[in-house]
């Protein structure tokens, strides 16, 4: 039988066939021994092959074969640095929750999560939250941040969803494709995806006083089907983003501002760091690429993940 993960607690997955039947699935012992590096070897979106095991008391399945992903976003794993994590595949659109405060979300992670899609061919919106809540100097911030990534060709959707902000053209966008929701804890995922579909009532946590972050309320990835014919994956909150697999010099591909211009570099291979005539730098002391994310590039390009985890993120 063929279906699809909806949702993965790290031993057991949640599969729906092809017939619209719901299974309770795990992996066969050895699958976990081919070579696969990530955490968690299936991951919600996977498309996979079972069989079933009736038991006693249930019908379950064994997992025995992912079929090949389009796509997928990945992160490092928290714990085991020289693993990688699979926060979801086979993803059309990706949604990232940017809240200027109450929590404040850095430009470098911003720009790491990017990268990321842009890495592995995932369209990317921004979508600033809790808009209704600002004061008209973090309304000037989160401006500036919106024509930062709009000028780069990022689509940028102001939200607000207990007031309901441009939730209809957010599900417009959704329509017809799997999107998934992510973000730091507390940037308000659950909350817009309950304005979506109320009758989903994802659990809402409060915000920490002490550091201006959220609890952690969604601990697995988990795909829901919407009523208005899309697919949507909420995903737990995310402490850090650090890049995967993409050598130095394949960076800058991924930062479209970048890749715009850099054929009219003196040198093919230029890192955009101390080469001379280098045209991103020319554009960065004209003010056409935007500071931070120059800063953000070359934490990358060096492997520092401190500017984008400060302690205020760490938490349980």
């Amino acid at each position: 039988m063929t279906g699809l993960v909806y949702k993965s607690t790290g031993s057991w997955y949640t599969v729906k066939s092809e017939e619209g039947l719901v299974y309770e699935c795990r992996m066969k012992g050895k699958f976990r021994l081919k070579g696969i590096k990530s955490t968690n070897p299936i991951a919600v979106g996977d498309y996979v092959d079972f069989e079933l095991e009736e038991k006693s008391d249930a019908v379950t399945g064994l997992i025995h074969h992912i079929h090949d992903r389009k796509n997928y976003i990945v992160r490092k794993s928290v714990n085991l640095s020289k693993q990688t994590h699979i926060i979801a595949s086979n993803i059309d659109i990706v949604f990232l929750l940017v809240t200027i405060n109450n929590p404040p979300t850095l430009t470098g992670f911003i720009d790491r999560f990017l990268v990321t899609a842009e890495a592995y061919g995932i369209e990317a919106v921004l979508l600033f939250n809790k808009v209704d809540t600002y004061d008209e100097a973090t309304k000037d911030e989160q401006l500036y941040l919106e024509y930062i990534y709009s000028s780069i060709g990022y689509k940028c959707l102001e939200i607000s969803s207990t007031e309901g902000t441009n939730v209809n053209q957010l599900k417009e966008l959704m329509k017809d494709k799997v999107s998934m929701f992510s973000g730091h804890s507390g940037v308000g995922k659950s909350t817009l995806v309950n304005a979506i579909e109320s009758s989903l009532n994802l659990k809402i946590g409060a915000i920490s006083e002490a550091h201006q972050q959220g609890q952690h309320t969604t601990t697995f990835a988990e795909m829901f089907d919407l009523s208005f014919g899309a697919k949507i994956i909420d995903t737990p909150g995310i402490r850090g983003f650090g890049i995967v697999d993409i050598e130095p010099g394949e960076l800058s591909k991924y930062f479209p501002e970048f890749l715009a211009i850099q054929d009219q570099c003196k040198f093919n291979n230029c890192l955009h760091k101390d080469e001379p005539k280098c045209a991103v730098k020319e554009a960065l002391e004209n003010n056409e690429i935007a500071w931070s994310r120059y800063k953000s590039y070359l934490q990358m390009l060096e492997g520092d993940e401190t500017y984008y985890r400060k302690d205020s993120y760490d938490f349980e």
